[in-house]
């Protein structure tokens, strides 16, 4: 689906430097307090050399949170196979999304931002801000006849976004799994002026319960392309939605209307203040452009146009009953889950002692976020025992 990075440069231009100030100045403040206890806090682990760390996976493997294990452990290429293709978007991916549909994920409470509708569609959105990572937003789309396998071909349509989408500059498909349906595309999006354009390399894949289509879309490690200094590289992306059809407004009871839940957060290297302040101000004239793309999409399809080879792979699904899924899994949980032990610790030291390392390593936002996760994970064991 678009990207919520397209909202936030569109009414950037009424911002004025003493706006800016206001935003940047708490941020600078509460950084520069942040370092200052992580000096003065750091453990001795924070001493490690990097080469170490990466040297040890038993360390890693304990405390990293399992997303960034699923991005960073997997460089894929043509050659492999397509079980091993999957690693890119795996079922615990399906399940984190199954959970955030059902509002079962355990995170923040959502804040309504946004309730607008036209006489073919409507639209509401919800924004949650966590402890740690950028500000996440929830939405939910109505389209008035339109059904889930149209909607679901039309997002994944590199091909045709080109035409609704003004800021994606270029697409590639760089991985294609036959089997699954797994992709990995490369994106690069136009940004304003003041930025450098991002590019973002991602996995996406969907599964099928039953008409209601789990369309998985997330940031990926891929070395074999290099990273450039311009356009920048977008690490942190999570951009996935729910697809099912629903009751037209009509109130004639007839499913001809498709719902869309979308979730997506993204880290695109600017302070998160001001980009919730650009989503704010531009949320509702980015999303008016999807709707006209989408009726364009249809009249192409009903003129007899055929399938991009991008929207070929979007009839490639995995099929699941999504509550039998979670019961299994449910119960795997029950069976092989282990508790903590160790001893308490001070939450201050170990976060203090993250951004000391943080710091230290100097590597990017990728080794930041592994780092501050390692962190949290420590901090929750201490809370439990």
């Amino acid at each position: 689906m678009m990207g919520l990075s397209s909202l936030v440069f569109t009414e950037f231009h009424s911002l004025g430097f003493s706006d800016l100030i206001v935003f940047v100045a708490p941020l600078w403040i509460a950084v520069a307090a942040g370092v200052l206890v992580g000096w003065v806090w750091r453990p001795k682990w924070a001493y490690l050399d990097s080469k170490l760390l990466s040297n040890s996976p038993k360390f890693l493997n304990l405390q990293l949170p399992t997303s960034i294990l699923k991005t960073s452990s997997h460089h894929v290429n043509p050659s492999l196979s397509s079980k091993e293709k999957t690693g890119f978007v795996t079922d615990d991916d399906f399940r984190h999304l199954w959970k955030l549909v059902e509002v079962k994920d355990g995170g923040p409470c959502w804040i309504q931002m946004m309730d607008r509708s036209t006489p073919t569609f409507s639209y509401q959105a919800w924004r949650r801000d966590p402890e740690n990572g950028p500000p996440q937003y929830r939405s939910r789309t109505v389209f008035e006849d339109a059904t889930p396998e149209m909607v679901r071909d039309f997002f994944w349509d590199d091909e045709f976004r080109s035409k609704w989408d003004d800021m994606l500059l270029y697409s590639s498909t760089l991985e294609r799994c036959k089997d699954t349906g797994t992709m990995v595309v490369q994106w690069v999006r136009k940004f304003p002026f003041f930025c450098s354009d991002r590019e973002y390399i991602i996995g996406r894949r969907i599964w099928d319960a039953g008409r209601v289509f789990y369309c998985i879309t997330k940031g990926v490690q891929y070395p074999s392309v290099p990273r450039q200094n311009k356009p920048r590289r977008v690490d942190l992306y999570y951009s996935s939605w729910c697809i099912r059809a629903v009751e037209s407004k009509r109130g004639d009871g007839e499913m001809t209307s498709c719902e869309v839940l979308l979730f997506h957060h993204e880290d695109m290297g600017i302070p998160w203040e001001i980009a919730k302040l650009g989503v704010r101000q531009g949320m509702w004239g980015a999303v008016k452009k999807i709707e006209p793309g989408l009726r364009a999409y249809q009249r192409a399809k009903a003129a007899g146009a055929g399938l991009s080879p991008s929207a070929i792979m979007a009839h490639i699904n995995t099929k699941v009953s999504a509550e039998e899924f979670m019961n299994e899994r449910g119960s795997i949980a029950e069976v092989t889950g282990d508790k903590p032990t160790g001893k308490n610790i001070p939450k201050i030291l170990v976060v203090g002692g993250a951004i000391a390392l943080a710091c230290t390593l100097d590597k990017g936002l990728l080794t930041k976020a592994v780092i501050f996760g390692v962190a949290r994970r420590f901090a929750r064991m201490g809370k439990r025992m």
